[in-house]
């Protein structure tokens, strides 16, 4: 049986890389956004990227350099080393996911996104869904997992078969993407929905009017959206997704 996405993700909005503020010493994805976002009692999603010794990163981008003291890609330096580089506007270095587990420990509910390690959305993936599965085993707080790369989903679903699992979708505009066109189109289409046993999208909210994301809704999928940054934006896309992933303003909680 596909698990199904807990009601905690459809009720507190859901903290984009935690609740970043680095005007007040909280980087994105960082242990000073995560505790901030549970003294809010919002929900929290991140990011997680591989080091060069296989474990899992609470990072968003491929290389060092937009958001720590460092440079170059992540996946070929090593977690201890990663641990005691500093995130930019902050006052931390870049935590593992068992460290924001321990943090988190169930407060609020915790969405992982795994990051392609491909670099084609393809087949070539495996260490970091590993270290994601093993990081997770014993958790017992609402969680669920999700990535773009449709191989990633589907090696959780047989790592971690009781987690939730989703993808996350959008335009894939030609702009936006360094993915040749057949790629784009297949991944815009959201086939592999059933294939990877999904039970949630998270939508690039500028595209929620896409007839793709009408139909899995009528089909039971929850729909989550990215990414939101005002009140306006917010309406907007709640008037098709279930839950929104915001970051630069506090969300109000539902009722």
């Amino acid at each position: 049986m596909i698990p199904r996405l807990p009601d905690a993700f459809l009720g507190a909005p859901l903290a984009h890389r935690a609740l970043h503020d680095v005007t007040d010493g909280r980087p994105e994805n960082s242990r000073a956004a995560i505790r901030a976002a549970i003294d809010h009692g919002y929900g929290i999603e991140i990011d997680v990227q591989l080091s060069a010794d296989n474990q899992a990163m609470v990072f968003h981008d491929y290389a060092l350099d937009r958001l720590a003291e460092g440079t170059g890609p992540v996946r070929v330096v090593p977690a201890g080393t990663l641990g005691q580089t500093p995130l930019k506007g902050g006052y931390e270095g870049i935590p593992t996911l068992p460290e924001v587990l321990e943090i988190v420990a169930g407060q609020v509910p915790l969405l992982i996104e795994i990051k392609d390690q491909d670099g084609a959305m393809g087949d070539d993936i495996g260490p970091l869904e590993q270290a994601t599965a093993a990081a997770l085993n014993g958790y017992d707080g609402p969680v669920a997992l999700m990535s773009f790369n449709p191989h990633s989903v589907a090696r959780m679903a047989a790592l971690c078969p009781d987690i939730p699992r989703g993808l996350v979708t959008g335009a894939y505009a030609a702009d936006d993407w360094p993915l040749n066109a057949a790629t784009r189109d297949h991944l815009r289409g959201i086939p592999d929905f059933d294939g990877v046993g999904a039970s949630f999208i998270s939508h690039e909210a500028a595209d929620l009017a896409r007839q793709r994301v009408a139909d899995l809704k009528d089909a039971g999928a929850n729909i989550l959206c990215w990414t939101i940054r005002s009140l306006a934006e917010e309406a907007q896309a709640r008037e098709v997704a279930q839950n929104v992933t915001f970051e630069g303003y506090l969300a109000p909680h539902p009722g």
